[in-house]
């Protein structure tokens, strides 16, 4: 039995029951996609393609450059339109790859060709990350962190412990448990994929409680395949709650599911001011990018589209979509049948945590987990007033910092202190602006100090 240490956090209302038995259909054919180079980390990645080149459906367009990069791929078929500056959800415009699509969806050689695979045992952990490179997984939970740096920990890093992040703690947001109820038996595969590539016997599936029917289909399928997904190289069975992978009940709480909270909950490890999960021994994948995993090693298919929950109360029929990466926003209102209101707000992500847009040409990317539509009925509009010096901001901050100390640095500009109260600390989950009852934009202003300090503007 693992230990639990319980951090703050905040119980929003989940609104989770609007989609969470949608099972997940086929969004419709784009006639237009964008691949932005730039995700929002690392080094953009560079088009290995030119305007009027013809491609196919897993044709890689663009190239990784440098280690913290991923290569992209289309997921139609068609004539590249351009390569030129285009709308982007998080950086407002970055370079992109815009193709036409022809509505053939030819498929690229070699791509959904692969015989099943049967022995993940034949398989090096080399040729698995070699595999995972050229897919171009990145961190499907919304960071886009290139998953085969995670598979490579520095130098005298040991890793004992695979955690899959299946909380999904953002209101809203249900494409990760339609995954697990849908496809538990891929999810499963793919985990035993990472474990291999990290050479880990330890694993768990970290789930909400709020979702006790995904937990029993994963351990379900941990049952059932025991037999043939069970022995690992010691001769110890794959089972729900023994050494090798156990799936563990989480209690429902925001943010449950960021990965140093899911270490400290799960293993009563913290990983240091500054660090990451490497320098306690632990990797933390999203259960979507084990999905990823599976169908690249297993299917040779690249990352060209993913699950979208599509909600909130200005669409007609809310639901969780596959969507090709690079489509629209504006085609998956189409694909909802609509807004039954004007929306006062479009997030991509969860209302926690994600990014606000200005144009309906935004292209989802590989780590959009959900598009909400809000009118102002569904979003706060409640003025600033003056800090009442409660402390439910410190409370409830999962990283243990003082949220309003940091906010009045960054008011006054003073960002070398906010820098020595460990701004760069905060994971932005936004858990201090819900609780505060004077409606500061605390997590605002905090992420706006992180940016100058990182950029080393102070």
């Amino acid at each position: 039995m693992h230990k639990r240490i319980f951090f703050g956090g905040v119980h929003p209302p989940t609104h989770k029951s609007i989609t969470k038995d949608k099972p997940i259909k086929q969004a419709s054919l784009p006639k237009r996609i964008t691949l932005p180079l730039y995700r929002q980390i690392g080094k953009p990645s560079k088009a290995i393609v030119r305007p009027g080149d013809y491609v196919q459906v897993g044709t890689k367009v663009a190239q990784a450059e440098g280690f913290i990069s991923s290569s992209v791929h289309s997921p139609v078929s068609g004539k590249v339109a351009g390569i030129e500056p285009a709308n982007h959800p998080i950086l407002g415009k970055s370079v992109s790859v815009i193709i036409e699509s022809d509505g053939r969806q030819e498929i690229c050689a070699g791509i959904l060709q692969k015989a099943p695979l049967l022995d993940i045992d034949s398989l090096s952990p080399e040729k698995i990350i070699e595999a995972i490179t050229e897919a171009g997984i990145v961190g499907m939970g919304g960071a886009c962190f290139p998953t085969h740096v995670k598979l490579s920990p520095a130098k005298g890093k040991k890793i004992d412990t695979l955690i899959i992040n299946g909380a999904e703690c953002e209101p809203y947001l249900t494409c990760d448990h339609r995954l697990m109820l849908e496809r538990p038996k891929d999810i499963l595969t793919g985990v035993l994929i990472l474990c291999k590539a990290l050479r880990v016997k330890n694993c768990i599936i970290a789930i909400e409680d709020n979702k006790p029917d995904a937990i029993e289909a994963i351990r379900s399928v941990i049952l059932s395949e025991a037999k043939n997904l069970a022995s690992d190289s010691s001769g110890r069975s794959f089972g729900p709650q023994n050494d090798m992978c156990c799936v563990v009940s989480l209690p429902t709480k925001y943010p449950q599911g960021g990965e140093k909270q899911l270490i400290k909950t799960l293993l009563a490890k913290e990983v240091p001011s500054a660090g990451l999960p490497f320098d306690v021994g632990v990797v933390v994948h999203n259960v979507a990018t084990a999905l990823a995993v599976y169908e690249a090693v297993v299917l040779n298919k690249p990352l060209y589209e993913r699950v979208v929950t599509v909600s909130g109360d200005c669409i007609k029929e809310p639901g969780n979509l596959l969507v090709k990466i690079g489509m629209p926003i504006e085609d998956l209102i189409k694909d909802c049948a609509g807004l039954v209101k004007e929306p006062l707000k479009v997030i991509f992500g969860g209302p926690m945590m994600g990014i606000s847009q200005w144009t309906l040409d935004a292209p989802v990317l590989k780590g959009t987990s959900g598009v909400l539509f809000l009118s102002k009925d569904a979003v706060s509009q409640d003025s600033e007033s003056v800090c009442i010096r409660c402390g439910g901001c410190v409370r409830v901050c999962p990283a243990g910092l003082e949220p309003t100390n940091i906010y009045y640095q960054a008011v006054k500009r003073k960002f070398n202190l906010a820098k020595e109260h460990n701004a760069l600390d905060c994971i932005e989950c936004g858990a201090c602006s819900f609780e505060c009852p004077a409606k500061l934009d605390l997590v605002g202003m905090i992420k706006y100090a992180k940016q100058l300090v990182s950029r080393g503007q102070v």
